[in-house]
């Protein structure tokens, strides 16, 4: 019988190096021997991507009218828009990665809709959770780890956004105020307070903050 992969969700707001550092643990299971799947957002141009939320083709559309800021729509439209993709990412990448015994390693998942559409925008808690447990599963939303970048620091998270050259297009939520970004990244502390998660500092060298990740992968090996 084949042993289930493990499934790691590395987290944090644009700008923390979620991408760079998914892609790091990535190619170190890889080496190991493992069989593994990366699953990340665009912050980061490493590899080919599985795009979170994306991979499936009905994933990468939902994900293009996510990102299209000139679709006008409330935060809960944003949310059921999320889980369908993630949905779809999930059964279609994630879970037959996972059972054939490969391991996943993904920057975001539905932690970001908490901060993001929870935090940032008000929609309630509970809400998001119920929304996520019903759409893709009790087994998505429990991961055998999550590590979280906090980048507390607004200044440093502009200037590393900024040193990636002028975004020719400003997404939907890259174009919110700074209230919103502020109050969203706080979602992540309170995220990772109230379930026991420890944060990793994001300001901290991308050598240092991969011997974080990867000091808590260890006991999984």
């Amino acid at each position: 019988m084949i042993e289930r992969g493990k499934y790691i969700v590395i987290e944090g707001s644009d700008g923390t190096g979620k991408s760079l550092q998914a892609n790091e643990t990535t190619e170190r299971l890889t080496v190991m021997g493992y069989s593994t799947l990366l699953v990340y957002n665009d912050e980061t141009k490493v590899m080919e991507p599985v795009q979170e939320p994306g991979g499936s083709p009905l994933a990468n559309e939902l994900r293009r009218t996510i990102k299209n800021k000139e679709l006008e729509r409330d935060p809960w439209t944003n949310v059921i828009l999320f889980s369908g993709a993630r949905r779809s990412t999930w059964q279609t990448e994630i879970e037959p990665a996972l059972d054939a015994g490969t391991w996943v390693v993904t920057a975001r998942s539905w932690i970001s809709t908490i901060a993001y559409q929870g935090y940032g925008q008000g929609v309630d808690l509970e809400r998001i959770r119920q929304r996520t447990f019903e759409d893709v599963g009790e087994a998505y939303m429990a991961p055998d780890l999550v590590c979280i970048l906090a980048l507390q620091s607004e200044r440093i998270r502009k200037e590393r956004i900024n040193s990636r050259g002028p975004l020719e297009k400003a997404d939907t939520f890259e174009s919110l105020p700074d209230e919103f970004q502020a109050d969203m990244q706080n979602g992540y502390v309170r995220f990772a307070e109230d379930n026991n998660i420890n944060l990793i500092d994001a300001s901290q060298t991308p050598k240092r903050v991969q011997a974080d990740i990867w000091k808590q992968i260890v006991p999984l090996l």
